[in-house]
């Protein structure tokens, strides 16, 4: 009985070890950001710097399905004590290079955001987009110029943890009632810079 108690507990032990061995190498779950409910810290998580995979649909509402990618970095630094902060994209790809900067803008009348892009191309702001956060997700609307004809815009900022996030925007020709997405990146945190 004895030998059998001792057999037991050398399996019993050797059984522990290996699921603390077990335990110790496998990664943590991403942890999910809770976005502050203060409207002017909702981007507060996003300062720093990021590495950028970028798809861009060729030809939006075109019928054109090819897609280009980019790689590169997004940096972002809150300005005005977080009530506004200014990202900083250059990304590269077969198709070239895209650099451009977006600032946005906190109101807190209305407790909304608004997005305003510039490519350093050209140099000109787009139209911004609106919105804000709710339950872990950005929502952002407006209107830009396509091709001579004014289109909604959406812009959604989603799977956002510390160190992940992913946007996309897409475009409708029909007021809202279908969306082509035209545009999706997906960022990673470089460094501990949060």
């Amino acid at each position: 009985m004895q030998n059998n108690t001792r057999a037991w507990f050398r399996r019993a032990c050797l059984g522990a070890v290996a699921l603390l061995a077990l335990n110790a190498s496998a990664q943590p779950a991403p942890v999910a950001i809770v976005v502050a409910q203060d409207g002017q810290h909702a981007f507060d998580w996003e300062i720093g710097t990021w590495k950028t995979q970028v798809r861009l649909l060729a030809k939006p509402l075109s019928g054109s399905h090819e897609w280009v990618e980019y790689r590169g970095t997004s940096v972002v630094s809150k300005i005005l004590d977080g009530r506004a902060n200014l990202v900083e994209l250059r990304v590269q790809g077969p198709a070239g290079r895209i650099e451009g900067v977006s600032l946005r803008l906190y109101n807190p009348q209305t407790q909304q955001w608004s997005l305003n892009y510039a490519n350093a191309r050209n140099g000109a702001l787009t139209r911004p987009v609106h919105g804000g956060f709710s339950n872990g997700r950005g929502e952002f609307y407006g209107q830009e110029d396509l091709d001579g004809r004014v289109i909604l815009v959406r812009f959604v900022i989603s799977d956002i943890t510390a160190d992940t996030a992913r946007f996309e925007q897409a475009y409708s020709a029909d007021g809202g009632r279908t969306w082509e997405t035209n545009w999706i990146a997906v960022d990673t945190r470089l460094g501990n810079s949060h």
